[in-house]
């Protein structure tokens, strides 16, 4: 387990208790319980995005909410994160000039990481009506929502008709799945904000910038800590530096393990640890069990691309392809939609891209392979060998009969 919650940056100008998150051991991610939140105005007076940072063993990624200003006065807000004193003030300093939160949008079936924010978010903002995707469930026991924190009377699941939500007259949305995994289901709703020409989604796709993002670099240890070669590499703090962790970051949140990294046995870590600069509890004791190869960087420029919109290859291996046909009629209704940028829940945002953009980024599920969004035989190549341990995973739980069977990939 990583250090202890005060192991999370401080800010010279924040006391400590603004940056609190209580409730940090129903997800214990990193930076547990203190987080910053930095808020960025997307569409002056319209659109703001509230980020923060969550991982573990400091691989770290943003997590984001999107709050949308109503017509009639009022906010939506697209998947809360952490309420901390510092995020709940931002948010009320945009309730004075456009009216309180009036809505707020849990847009996913099994992502925790947004899921576990909303009860509490919804109690900061009592006035505010709670809307979920349908076909929430809990592990390991079932639970009704009043029993995970949302506020029983205020709560309702949207409709698969999106006429018949109060918001209806600035929103359309559309609902992905649910999407049977047996062990529980996968479910996401993309919402269109006509007014701004904007498109929320929440993990279906995404895109990654080269440099680390700015809510990130706000924390530059994990970045420096990922950016060494091996356990007994000291970085300096440079932007090069961040920059190569935060690249290494990505392939570690995206492979697990990817094919450029090479992972040592417990006790040649504990053995290399022992002649280690820094032995400290925030550095794992010197345990640093990775070894990276000199060709690491292909892997990340071809998983990057151009800064291309692409869904992300756990999505891919373990989860859209269980209903390849579901996952496609969904992208083309989305993809009628006229939306100029794209506000995912994580890694860069916003994107300038349109309704093409997002259709070819689920291109793989009409790939006779699937897996890869490229295309010369080079990148397949590579791509494959970087999708090994995921395939993998995907076979074992098919083998103990975890999750159905995938589909075959559909022809164009």
């Amino acid at each position: 387990m990583e250090s202890a919650p005060d192991s999370a940056p401080l800010s010279p100008s924040l006391p400590l208790k603004d940056l609190s998150w209580p409730f940090w051991l129903a997800m214990p991610l990193y930076p547990y319980g203190r987080r910053r939140t930095l808020c960025q105005e997307v569409v002056k007076d319209t659109l703001w995005t509230f980020e923060q940072i969550q991982g573990i063993l400091y691989v770290v990624v943003p997590i984001r909410m999107t709050v949308v200003r109503l017509e009639r006065g009022g906010l939506l807000v697209y998947a809360p994160i952490a309420p901390t004193p510092e995020c709940v003030r931002q948010v009320q300093a945009l309730e004075s000039q456009h009216g309180p939160v009036k809505y707020i949008i849990l847009p996913t079936v099994s992502g925790l990481e947004h899921k576990v924010f909303v009860g509490p978010f919804a109690r900061r903002f009592p006035l505010a009506q709670v809307f979920v995707a349908p076909s929430q469930w809990s592990f390991p026991l079932n639970l009704p929502l009043s029993w995970l924190g949302l506020p029983q009377r205020r709560t309702q699941v949207l409709p698969k008709d999106s006429s018949k939500v109060p918001f209806a007259d600035e929103f359309d949305y559309e609902i992905l799945g649910p999407i049977d995994l047996g062990l529980g289901r996968f479910g996401e709703v993309a919402f269109f904000h006509r007014a701004s020409r904007s498109l929320l989604v929440t993990d279906s796709v995404l895109s990654i910038p080269e440099d680390p993002p700015a809510v990130v670099e706000l924390d530059p240890y994990p970045l420096l800590f990922h950016a060494r070669d091996n356990a007994a590499d000291v970085r300096e703090d440079t932007p090069a530096n961040r920059r190569q962790g935060w690249q290494r970051i990505c392939l570690f949140a995206f492979y697990f393990s990817p094919s450029t990294l090479n992972t040592l046995k417990l006790r040649q870590a504990f053995q290399l640890a022992r002649n280690v600069s820094d032995r400290s509890k925030k550095a794992y004791f010197g345990i640093f069990p990775f070894d990276w190869q000199p060709d690491w960087i292909t892997s990340f420029n071809l998983l990057r691309g151009d800064g291309r919109l692409f869904v992300a290859p756990i999505l891919q291996t373990l989860i859209l392809n269980r209903a390849p046909q579901a996952t496609l009629t969904w992208a083309d209704t989305v993809a009628r939609w006229q939306f100029e940028r794209i506000v995912p829940c994580h890694l860069d945002s916003p994107l300038n891209v349109g309704p093409q953009a997002f259709r070819q980024a689920f291109n793989f599920l009409e790939q006779p392979s699937g897996g890869s969004n490229e295309t010369t035989e080079e990148s397949s190549s590579l791509s494959d060998r970087d999708f090994a341990t995921l395939r993998t995973i995907d076979e074992l739980l098919e083998r103990w009969r975890i999750t159905p069977p995938r589909q075959g990939n559909l022809q164009k």
